[in-house]
């Protein structure tokens, strides 16, 4: 009974794990700009990759295995976002443009590349609070 009872929410696990890398995939495909995919990406990638890796955890029993993947999952967890937020930064202080409206918005469409010196002292004005 217990046994049915894990490989039910092993199942669970997995195929939820699969459904968020597959939204993942859709979103970095039919988002608009850099940062919405990075977004997609990150947010998607940490939670199924949690979901896979705990429903493998949970086929694996008390095992050697086991211990292996906590490490992978532990390592993952901490990597995965910090590897997002530091493609973002980058993409940041590069020339791209944070898109938007308002104060903070541009004449330019989502995440185009900054031409004109005096539009790169613009944007470095608008992005000064975030250094």
């Amino acid at each position: 009974m217990i046994e049915q009872i894990v490989l039910l929410l092993s199942g669970c696990a997995l195929a939820l794990g699969c459904f968020f890398m597959l939204s993942g995939a859709v979103g970095l495909l039919r988002f608009p700009d850099f940062y919405t995919r990075m977004h997609a990406a990150g947010v998607t990638d940490t939670l199924a990759t949690f979901l896979i890796l705990g429903g493998l955890m949970l086929l694996a029993g008390w095992s050697l295995a086991l211990f292996k993947l906590g490490l992978i999952l532990l390592f993952l967890f901490f990597t995965g976002p910090v590897a997002s937020h530091a493609l973002a930064r980058a993409a940041q202080h590069s020339e791209w443009k944070l898109s938007g409206s308002g104060s903070r918005g541009g004449k330019r469409g989502p995440a185009e590349p900054v031409s004109a010196p005096a539009e790169v002292a613009e944007a470095d004005a608008l992005n000064t609070d975030r250094v």
